[in-house]
């Protein structure tokens, strides 16, 4: 079960958009992501490799701070709204909901969900 003060830390390397760099100090070597009902996809360095990436396809990626966290046991959600901009062409802002499950420190399940039609730009 984390701290409070694990899940912040977090979230403020989140806001700062060191993605990569909080995947690394805060997932667990095994742990896998899931998008809406899509297939869970891991361990953290295939997780990893997926972020890159995204960030190569979207140079410039901010987070806005959070307002919404809530945190019980081994379980976190968090609200996240992202804003990402692709080299040419309008950004794409996505806001989602995050569950975690939390091992301890390190996080070993998220699931994102969202509407997929925020993906579209414009």
């Amino acid at each position: 079960m984390p701290s409070r003060d694990r899940v912040h830390a977090f979230v403020a390397m989140v806001e700062q958009s060191k993605f990569v760099e909080a995947m690394e100090e805060f997932y667990h070597p095994h742990a896998t992501m899931q998008d809406n009902q899509g297939e869970r996809r891991g361990p953290l360095d295939k997780l990893i490799e997926g972020e890159r990436a995204t960030l190569r396809r979207f140079p410039k990626a901010e987070t806005d701070k959070v307002t919404d966290l809530l945190v019980d046991g081994d379980k976190v959600v968090i609200r996240w709204r992202f804003t990402f901009t692709p080299p040419e062409g309008p950004a794409v802002i996505m806001e989602e909901l995050t569950l975690q499950r939390w091992e301890g420190e390190r996080i070993a399940e998220e699931r994102f969900f969202y509407d997929p039609r925020q993906m579209r730009p414009g």
